[in-house]
């Protein structure tokens, strides 16, 4: 079969990585891909915001199946587009991707369905900040309502902190906010907490602690991810029973009651407070670089998985695992995730030999006269599967040094918690 995949960061890759695996898989195309799907996909130039010109090359291409990958055309609704021409998509729709498009969307359903999380209030203006602090204290949580790229939080311990972040996501710094989300700050753990399901049926797809925040020791402004390890170290089934009962099932219901089939990924993002899960977030695709360190520990074939969602019978589909750790960090452009340069070489990556279970995957990289270079932020993941986090963590680490990339910064703590403590 033929399968196109939309995106080009390092889950992109990860998933044309796991196709290829896959003896029922005979050509994978990328849209628009890296320079590390270049190796294994064809990648294709297609203007995938188009979904006339994108409907035309899966046609003249007899494309079998398509997977979506980044949210932006989810939460536009490619699934939509594609289903109503009869093309084999994997994704949510556009009403269920507001789970992720619409922080607000997902509020109101935890509040008419009781599931926990924090409190919260929607603001319009900034001119709302007294009423702020008469209802919470500090320190506060603010998000921009939409699509942030994982970047739109601030966690604000001081009232100016305040002021600032209200200021800049009405600014328009994270695209146009019409709406600004404000939470109670919960101490504890988070968690992320994976699903798929195929509208009738779903099954755990994985779990894996990200790392967010640019700087050792989990200080600085929040990032896409610099890296995370799966399975999450609060990983237990007394922990899972609670997410599934009163957070997972409860949001599949509430989508079902308006006659609407989540089908696809769905990622929970939680925060673990004395054993209790809370809804943070909400993503309706695989997280990044979660993707990157679930993907190597999966044992059934991934293309049957994906294929078994699009045709309604994930039920029948034994989902196993590896019992190895995975542990994955981001090497990064200086300057991330503020100012930083692109279009710089990455020299050595060629003479760089990975072990078994030693991946690279690529996220922010092209091809330029056969030269690879950067093209974004975060550049590229490097990902272990080994006994121990430890070990994955020092083998990951002896592959970002031999690399000795002179433009990239990475975190050398990713997994402390689970590893130094």
């Amino acid at each position: 079969m033929k399968v196109l995949v939309i995106g080009s960061g390092g889950r992109e890759h990860a998933i044309c990585w796991a196709l290829n695996k896959s003896k029922k898989v005979d050509k994978i195309y990328c849209s628009p891909g890296n320079a590390g799907t270049d190796k294994i996909a064809i990648n294709a130039k297609i203007d995938v915001s188009n979904f006339r010109n994108l409907e035309k090359f899966i046609k003249k291409e007899r494309i079998d199946l398509v997977i979506v990958g980044p949210e932006k055309p989810l939460v536009n609704g490619i699934v939509d587009f594609l289903e109503k021409k009869k093309i084999k998509v994997f994704g949510p729709n556009k009403y269920s991707s507001q789970l992720e498009g619409s922080k607000t969307f997902t509020k109101k359903i935890c509040d008419k369905y009781n599931i926990p999380t924090a409190k919260f209030k929607i603001i319009k203006n900034k001119d709302n900040l007294s009423k702020i602090l008469e209802i919470f204290s500090l320190p506060i949580v603010v998000k921009a309502d939409g699509l942030a790229a994982g970047k739109g939080v601030y966690i604000c311990y001081h009232e100016k902190d305040l002021r600032i972040a209200i200021n800049e996501i009405f600014k328009g710094k994270f695209g146009l906010a019409k709406k600004v989300l404000v939470e109670e700050y919960l101490d504890g753990e988070e968690m992320s907490f994976f699903i798929i399901s195929d509208g009738k049926t779903f099954k755990v797809f994985g779990t894996a602690q990200d790392h967010k925040k640019v700087g050792e020791g989990d200080i600085g402004p929040n990032t896409g991810g610099m890296g995370s390890y799966s399975p999450s170290r609060l990983e237990n089934k007394i922990l899972e029973k609670k997410i599934l009962s009163k957070i997972i099932q409860p949001t599949l219901r509430a989508l079902k009651d308006k006659n609407n089939k989540f089908k696809g990924f769905l990622y929970a993002g939680l925060m673990i407070v004395k054993n209790e899960p809370y809804l943070i977030e909400y993503n309706v695709r695989m997280g990044d670089p979660e993707c990157q360190t679930i993907l190597p520990r999966l044992k059934t074939d991934f293309f049957e998985i994906i294929n078994s969602c699009t045709n309604n019978n994930l039920a029948k589909i034994d989902i196993k695992w590896s019992s190895k750790k995975s542990l994955c960090i981001v090497l990064c452009a200086k300057g991330y995730p503020g100012n930083y340069k692109s279009l710089n070489h990455i020299k050595n990556l060629k003479k760089i030999l990975t072990k078994k279970n030693e991946f690279i995957f690529h996220a922010g990289t092209k091809i330029k006269s056969k030269d690879v270079i950067s093209n974004g932020g975060r550049v590229l993941n490097f990902t272990s599967l080994s006994e121990s986090f430890k070990l994955s963590r020092d083998r990951v680490i002896r592959l970002i040094k031999k690399l000795n990339w002179k433009n990239g910064f990475f975190r050398k703590d990713i997994g402390f918690r689970v590893i130094d403590k």
